[in-house]
């Protein structure tokens, strides 16, 4: 009786996620899982930020919390620190964020982290997930893809976490991009221009200075290459986020020529991409278009 009552509270507050008349008017839900606090913003950022702009509602969520994903600091103060920084990302971008407290490093794809997961989509309404494809080279970038995988057809099993109502209509699941080969490359679906706010990516860039401005130069060995001052960091987290969206924008073009027409595909100089899952609901091209509604 419990489990039938708070299934009728959650469609009253809610919605019917499957209703059809109002389907095509109501704001979307899209939730975006990565595995660290940074991910998210990285593979979808300038996405979010245009379907926040539409007034949809855009969720990221953290599956790890990142603390030992620094070569000074680590444990709870840098998970803090890390957190602190996706919130104000999320600010920039307009949307909403959760850091989920699971050591980073650590993710395992069990029983109750797909529990987690279930209830994580379920609770956003989604009608769009998006995750990293299970091939990644991190294993927790591998273990998000896989329990995200794992919780594609559970959303709308009603006696798998009854204490969270199913979804009565399973959302379109999408990996982000990634370069892997093996066993199979990434293949785009749908590629989204990201010019008009590719400022806002870079603001999310620069504000994650944990990652960009220390730890990643620190690993990567170009600390000397990177600015300490306001004014300069600003315009390097510009050029890094144009270094790392501008290939996607040329290596897809095909694909975006698909959706925008010759001329204005090939004005595009960033973007994101992503690939349908064959887990949930498989997407019609208008279908596509409503739930990316940034093309004419």
């Amino acid at each position: 009786m419990r489990h039938w009552i708070a299934a009728l509270l959650a469609v009253l507050l809610l919605g019917n996620p499957g209703r059809g008349q109002d389907e095509a008017a109501r704001p979307l839900n899209i939730i975006v899982f990565g595995a660290h606090p940074d991910d998210c913003e990285l593979d979808a950022g300038g996405t979010a930020a245009k379907w926040a702009r539409l007034g949809h509602r855009v969720k990221f969520v953290s599956v790890t919390n990142g603390d030992i994903g620094h070569h000074q600091i680590s444990g709870g103060p840098l998970a803090r620190r890390r957190a602190a920084e996706v919130q104000e990302c999320a600010k920039i971008l307009g949307i909403t964020t959760e850091v989920l407290d699971i050591h980073d490093g650590e993710l395992l794809p069990t029983l109750e982290n797909r529990r987690t997961i279930t209830r994580l989509i379920r609770q956003w309404n989604a009608d769009v997930v998006i995750s990293h494809r299970p091939n990644d080279y991190h294993p927790d970038h591998r273990y998000t893809g896989i329990l995200v995988q794992d919780a594609a057809f559970m959303v709308i099993v009603p006696n798998f976490c009854p204490d969270v109502p199913a979804l009565r209509k399973n959302p379109v699941f999408l990996y982000s991009q990634d370069s892997f080969q093996k066993p199979n490359p990434f293949q785009p679906d749908i590629v989204v221009p990201i010019d008009d706010v590719i400022d806002l990516k870079a603001a999310t860039y620069a504000a994650l200075k944990s990652q960009f401005q220390e730890w990643n130069p620190w690993l990567f060995g170009y600390e000397d290459q990177v600015p300490k001052d306001e004014a300069g960091w600003n315009a390097f987290a510009r050029q890094k986020t144009l270094e790392r969206d501008g290939p996607t924008a040329r290596k897809f073009r095909a694909t975006l020529v698909e959706w925008l027409g010759p001329e204005k595909a090939q004005a595009v100089q960033a973007a994101e991409a992503f690939e349908i899952c064959e887990y949930g609901h498989q997407p019609t091209r208008d279908e596509l278009r409503r739930l990316f509604p940034f093309f004419d």
